[in-house]
């Protein structure tokens, strides 16, 4: 099975403060995550890291916890991961991959992995031969921010928006998911479970945030 987690933020301390996270300092936040991942994740699965997975230039911390993950490990890099991966021993031999960016199957998913959001990516359109969405972007990076409510917005107006595709007037597909850690109590999660997720978050922030559209054409009838 594939799973997915983003910003980490292993061994960062301002972490803990910025993100308002639970643990009073990085060794319990640490031993919080393993414990996390180790529950949900089994020999065989591969777990997707969505960047910033480590925030220390100290390898034998990083091996350390490396050794105590289960599961496949891949990554894909984020801003804050060059720091420790280009520390002499490191040892990357425990990842499957490593990659700046990712274009997966999953089931009859097709998942574009980036740390950052990408608000056009690759196979948007795409649908499924019962119309379903087949492609999902997964990012991470902007954890619960200003920014992530901005990207929110961005999914609202898209989502609204009508084009003509094959002759026909059709909303626009938009499946961008926020796989920080902090959303899924430090847990790696499949994407099915993700979706669940960000559906159920993104419906609480809907309620409570006024959109401010442009004048062109909706599908719905609401201003």
């Amino acid at each position: 099975m594939k799973l997915y987690i983003s910003d980490l933020h292993l061994f960062h301390e301002n972490a803990i403060k910025l993100d308002n996270r639970k643990f009073s300092d990085v060794w319990e936040m640490s031993s919080y995550i393993v414990e996390k991942w180790n529950e949900k994740v089994k020999g065989g699965d591969q777990v997707i890291v969505l960047g910033d997975m480590f925030w220390t230039d100290d390898v034998q911390k990083v091996n350390k916890i490396l050794n105590r993950l289960n599961g496949k490990i891949c990554l894909v890099e984020g801003n804050h991961d060059k720091n420790w991966l280009k520390k002499e021993g490191a040892d990357i031999s425990r990842f499957e991959w490593i990659k700046p960016y990712a274009e997966l199957k999953d089931g009859k998913s097709i998942v574009i992995a980036s740390h950052y959001p990408i608000m056009a990516y690759n196979h948007q359109y795409l649908k499924n031969d019962d119309g379903s969405d087949r492609t999902f972007m997964l990012y991470g990076h902007v954890h619960n921010t200003h920014d992530e409510i901005l990207i929110n917005q961005f999914q609202e107006l898209t989502r609204r928006t009508v084009l003509e595709i094959d002759s026909k007037q059709r909303k626009i597909p938009c499946n961008m998911i926020n796989c920080f850690c902090g959303f899924s109590d430090y847990t790696p999660l499949s994407l099915a479970q993700w979706i669940e997720v960000d559906k159920k978050r993104r419906s609480v922030l809907g309620k409570n945030m006024p959109f401010a559209f442009p004048d062109f054409q909706l599908l719905d009838d609401e201003p």
